[in-house]
């Protein structure tokens, strides 16, 4: 067991090296190639001689070649080194290090919520198929489904901090228990939309078990109800983590959108002033940054595979 684990381990890491050695250069490449000028960018409106122009392309290498440029960057972020943020005028890793706290604590407040809320009604779903419960179950899966998570961050913010204020309408807080306070709205709003999808799988995966043979023959031998639900949801895990999983990779890259909203100094919110200012170090960064936890997300999914199936550890060893 431990021999495959580590196998798959070196397989799946050499993988997502691969990956971001082309996120990077694509990721290079975009922004290299983008409208807009970083000097204009950085004078703004102000009079500039054409010795202080000079000087800011020298500063940032912008009249060396692309390949050259690449290159020099992939060397220091290599390194550890991502460059200093051009809009902010301190190193990338300090920008990132002063706001990732924020963005994992609400991707994994959301996560949790969703999983907890999702899973439990996806299973209650499936075991009551074609009874009121189930019908009721599928029309709230469809409105989480339906409800984009701005529009209903939005509409939170109006209920819940404005006409009840019993929740902030901005910012992070301070201290553990402020910080969760501040958090639970935009986790709810996060959680709506992928709890929705993790119910959905969660009942097709039931259900498909709940059908299949085995639990046929189950049934036969006259195992009670509960016994034979607890068969396919054991079958049903791989399924339901594979979607947890996605779902978990969706968080990371989706939480722009509730940050802006709710005005959180997270990594999405920082994305996006970067991409406005075009600086370029600090987006490079942040993509590698959440291509790196997608990456190493799925790499968890497969292992769990191993030891969520011997179906799978077989065919790993025949290999």
């Amino acid at each position: 067991m431990a021999g495959v684990l580590a196998r798959t381990l070196a397989i799946r890491l050499a993988g997502v090296l691969v990956i971001r050695l082309l996120i990077s250069f694509l990721t290079f490449s975009l922004l290299y190639l983008a409208p807009g000028d970083l000097v204009k960018t950085l004078l703004g409106n102000r009079p500039a001689n054409p010795e202080a122009v000079a000087q800011i392309r020298l500063q940032y290498h912008l009249d060396e070649p692309f390949l050259t440029r690449y290159f020099d960057w992939l060397w220091a972020a290599l390194r550890g080194d991502f460059g200093t943020s051009i809009r902010l005028q301190q190193p990338v890793s300090v920008a990132i290090g002063s706001r990732i706290g924020t963005t994992v604590a609400l991707a994994l407040l959301a996560f949790v919520a969703a999983a907890v809320a999702a899973i439990p009604l996806g299973i209650l779903s499936a075991a009551r198929e074609g009874q009121r419960s189930d019908r009721a179950l599928n029309a709230l899966a469809l409105l989480g489904l339906s409800a984009p998570s701005f529009a209903l961050a939005i509409l939170l913010l109006y209920l819940f901090a404005m006409l009840i204020p019993l929740f902030p309408a901005y910012g992070r807080g301070s201290g553990p228990l402020d910080v969760l306070w501040h958090l639970t709205l935009p986790a709810v709003a996060l959680a709506a939309g992928i709890g929705a999808i993790l119910q959905r799988l969660t009942r097709a995966a039931v259900l498909r078990e709940l059908q299949s043979d085995a639990v046929t023959f189950a049934r036969s031998r006259g195992l009670s109800e509960n016994e034979v639900r607890r068969i396919a949801l054991r079958a049903a895990l791989i399924p339901i983590v594979t979607g947890a999983g996605l779902i978990l990779t969706f968080i990371v890259g989706g939480t722009i959108i509730v940050e802006t909203v709710f005005a959180l100094p997270g990594i999405g919110s920082l994305l996006q002033e970067a991409v406005f200012f075009k600086d370029l170090p600090v987006v490079q960064a942040v993509t590698l940054l959440v291509a790196a936890a997608i990456a190493f997300i799925t790499i968890a999914v497969d292992l769990s595979y191993l030891a969520l199936d011997p179906r799978v550890r077989a065919k790993e060893l025949n290999r």
